[in-house]
């Protein structure tokens, strides 16, 4: 029988959350060009309405991940082969990509802790239920950010780890702030330790493009949810058939870029802030980029972040790579 069990970050919790939720609202509206941040996407109706994305077939990144680690999950545990190790994965999805991954281990006679870290306790509990009971798989569900979670693992345990960082999450970060975060995720890992991480890969533009306008409308939906999420946590009035979904793909920076348009000129104000905002006409709210790889990025991200490169694994169209990393530190 799986064991598992539930931990919390000290200070965790709804009121904190909606207190930064609360900040980062006042600042990214008072700002110009306007912004929010693409974190508060998922809340139990963005986290459903994700789970339909990526079942859409417009949104190929996720069947794409799919047949690559459905393809290596034994080679990950021949090629780490240890007896017991911790797998830590940053953000806890629905657990289906986890299971791959966890399998393979199992299959090859190691004893697997399963570390998911997610601010949602709610996300966390779900994702519990999807995994599949074995007496060599122990869960950890663990409510924090990220690097919380992690120092909370470590205090835990001082076996070999692999962190999971899928989806190409990565992409949410442009080019300095990925660095930053891989570089601090090698600062809080013992050398020897693994990470693998998702990237979308450059390709055809209407191919990216229609990704993220999918034709059932519901990255639109999910979008706009962020505007009905602060008007039910922080009191606003906005109005979102006023407000439309644009999603384009920017050459230059390599990425796609989300944002929500006013469609008219426009006043909201939000309770929580005692603040109304104004609005022109099509003025845009940024929301999300979603930048895009070569493997040369990927070679030398990997180079300028302490890590070593071990084995890039791609689908059979090389539109996406689950990129096999370790810590690299001198004893």
């Amino acid at each position: 029988m799986t064991h598992f069990r539930l931990l919390t970050q000290n200070g965790h919790g709804q009121d904190a959350e909606e207190d930064q939720l609360a900040i980062e609202v006042l600042t990214g509206l008072s700002a110009q060009p306007k912004h929010l941040s693409a974190k508060y996407f998922y809340d139990d109706t963005g986290s459903e309405l994700f789970q339909k994305i990526t079942q859409h077939e417009d949104y190929y990144l996720t069947a794409k991940e799919f047949e690559i680690l459905t393809r290596i999950s034994s080679q990950l545990a021949h090629l780490i082969d240890e007896q017991e190790i911790d797998i830590i994965e940053l953000g806890a999805g629905d657990g289906r990509k986890s299971q791959l991954i966890i399998d393979g281990f199992l299959k090859n006679g190691c004893k697997v802790n399963f570390y998911p870290i997610d601010i949602s306790e709610k996300a966390m509990v779900m994702l519990q239920e999807n995994i599949v009971p074995n007496e060599k798989l122990a869960i950890h569900g663990v409510v924090a950010e990220y690097f919380e979670g992690l120092k909370l693992v470590r205090s835990q345990s001082s076996n070999k780890q692999l962190v999971l960082f899928l989806g190409s999450n990565i992409g949410n970060f442009n080019r300095e702030q990925s660095q930053g975060f891989l570089r601090k995720l090698w600062m809080s890992l013992n050398s020897q330790d693994y990470i693998l991480t998702g990237y979308d890969l450059k390709k055809d533009v209407n191919k990216l493009t229609a990704a993220y306008n999918d034709e059932a409308g519901l990255t639109a939906r999910f979008n706009l949810n962020l505007l009905h999420r602060i008007n039910h946590e922080l009191g606003g009035n906005f109005k979102l058939d006023k407000f439309q979904h644009y999603g384009i793909y920017n050459p230059i920076l390599g990425a796609m870029e989300s944002y929500v348009l006013s469609t008219e000129k426009q006043a909201v104000y939000i309770k929580a802030l005692q603040r109304t905002f104004q609005f022109d006409a099509y003025e845009a709210i940024h929301l999300e980029y979603s930048f895009k790889f070569t493997k040369k990025d990927i070679e030398d991200l990997c180079e300028q972040t302490g890590f070593k490169l071990i084995k890039n694994f791609t689908d059979a169209n090389e539109h996406f790579i689950d990129s096999l990393w370790q810590v690299y530190k001198d004893e």
